[in-house]
Formats: structure tokens, C-alpha cells, sequence
């Protein structure tokens, strides 16, 4: 199946967004943090998943092909209005929402705020889990310091070995770390203003006593059918979280991934892939709305 690059506007913002697929219901694929976009995440799986369905991957505002809004927030309410927004743009009254780290705590977000607007929900490694910071107040230290910001980006536009060694938290094979994807994800960091979306959410989000956003105490109240998609070596959303998110779903299922670290899609697309297509592809309960 082709993949198209779409761009319009949601919510004011100039959005660039892979499409690719016909049909009913459409899933809407959310990347997440850092140097990522849709194309790192999701452009080798938005092909194999739109057999069935439309598939849309965008990239949020602040990263990838997208505008970035000096005034925003860039916090997770904005990103849920945001994807509100796009949805409106889209066409999609209902949608399946994948989300990864930020994208999983929007599409979390979303869910619990406006169930009636997503059918199905899909969190891979998803932010809003819980409170801790990983690494506790150095992490916090470091995820609130610009200056920590433009060294550590500085650094990863200049040194492939330092590129590899950042890579180290979010990948635990390093057969996945291949040199197109580091190529792209240097060209990623070159891009003006990268990495001001993500310093800002860390200063919104990252507080000295946790994370701002922890939305389990909320997740027993989750009425959409939701898979959770975990790597058992997570180094920044803890395996755990997922385990307990899971007992407090009611409509919930859980894969855990043996020896894989927080970047799932990359790190086992194939996995990833077929248990997103069942999960997505299975028959909706009788009497229940498309």
C-alpha cells in the first residue's frame, strides 16, 4: 500500500502527516518525544497496517515536517487539544489511536477525557503511567536544564558514537540501531528549532516531586478497549507501569517484550505490527458503534 504526505492545518497548525489506506475505522499513529517523528516511528508500519483500514501518522507540532508554534505550551493538554483538533481535521469522528510514550499519554489523555471519540486504544511504553522521574533528581535536573538541552543536542549533531551511546536508553538491541536510522535521526536534530517542543514539555512535565501528568489514578474509568504494548527492558517508562495499568483497565490486554527496551516499533516492528493488526482487526462486541 502507497504512502502519501499530506499537510493541513489543525488547531492553527501547519501539520505534515503520512496517510495511506481506505476504509472504516481509521487509525491515527502517535510518536513520540525527543528526536522522533512519524517517519522514525512509523513509516515502515503505516503501510502494512492500512491493508484494512485508513492509517494517518502525523507529525506532532514541534517536531518532524510540522510548524513549530513559538507560543505554545507544548505540555500534554496542549497535545490533547491538539489531537482533538486533527481528529476534526481528518474527518474522523471516532477513531483507533496508537500512541508511543507522549503519544500514548495524549491518546490516554484523550480517551478518558472523550471516550466517544476513540474506538480503540493502543499504548506502546505510554506516558501517564505513573509519577516517578526516571533517574530520580538528576533526571530532573537534567530534563529541566536548556543549557544540558543544547549540549546533549549539540553533541548528537556532531558525534555518531554519542548518537549511539543516547540510543542505548530506548534500544536494547543494537542490531535495530542501523545507520539509516541514525542518518535521520542526526538530520532530525539539525533541523531548526529541534529539540524546543521537547525541553519545553520536560519543564511543564517534570517536576522535583514527579511527573506532572500521572494519570493512573484514573485508569480504572477507562471504558475503551485498550492493548498495552511494553518492552520488559524499558529504561524510561518502568515495565511495572504497564503490568498495574493493566490490572486497572477493565477492557485491557497486555504483551510484554522480552528483552526490549522503550522504543517498540523500532525495536520489534514485526511484533509490534501483528499484535496492533489483531488487536484493531478484531470484530467489535455486538450492539456496540463502529
Amino acid at each position: 500500500m502507497s504512502v502519501r504526505e499530506l499537510h493541513l492545518r489543525a488547531g492553527g497548525v501547519g501539520v505534515r502527516c503520512l496517510a495511506a489506506g481506505e476504509g472504516e475505522p481509521a487509525a491515527v499513529l502517535l510518536h513520540g518525544a525527543s528526536l522522533d517523528c512519524a517517519d522514525l516511528s512509523f513509516g515502515h508500519l503505516i503501510g502494512p497496517l492500512s491493508g484494512r483500514r485508513r492509517v494517518y501518522a502525523p507529525d506532532w507540532p514541534g517536531y518532524g515536517g510540522s510548524e513549530r508554534p513559538p507560543e505554545a505550551a507544548y505540555d500534554l493538554a496542549y497535545y490533547e487539544r491538539f489531537l482533538e483538533r486533527l481528529l476534526d481535521a481528518l474527518g474522523l469522528e471516532r477513531a483507533d489511536l496508537v500512541g508511543l510514550s507522549l503519544g500514548g499519554g495524549v491518546a490516554l489523555s484523550l480517551a478518558l477525557r472523550e471516550p466517544r471519540r476513540v474506538r480503540r486504544l493502543v499504548l506502546a511504553g505510554s506516558y501517564g503511567l505513573g509519577r516517578r522521574v526516571p533517574w530520580g533528581p538528576l533526571g530532573a535536573a537534567l530534563g529541566r536544564s536548556a543549557l544540558a538541552a543544547r549540549l546533549a543536542y549539540g553533541l548528537i549533531r556532531r558525534s555518531r558514537p554519542a548518537l549511539r551511546l543516547g540510543l542505548r536508553n530506548v534500544v536494547c538491541d543494537p542490531a535495530a540501531v542501523t545507520e539509516e536510522l541514525l542518518e535521520e535521526l542526526a538530520r532530525q536534530a539539525a533541523l531548526p528549532g529541534a529539540g524546543r517542543a521537547f525541553l519545553a514539555f520536560r519543564r511543564s512535565e517534570v517536576g522535583w516531586r514527579g511527573l506532572r501528568s500521572d494519570l493512573s489514578g484514573d485508569l480504572h474509568r477507562l471504558a475503551v478497549p485498550t492493548l498495552l504494548v511494553h518492552g520488559s527492558r524499558d529504561r524510561i517508562v518502568p515495565a511495572g507501569w504497564a503490568v498495574e495499568a493493566h490490572r486497572r483497565i477493565p477492557r485491557s490486554e497486555l504483551l510484554i517484550l522480552e528483552g526490549c527496551g522503550h522504543w517498540v516499533p523500532r525495536e520489534r516492528p514485526e511484533e509490534f505490527s501483528r499484535a496492533v493488526e489483531r488487536f484493531l482487526s478484531r470484530p467489535d462486541p455486538a450492539g456496540r458503534p463502529r
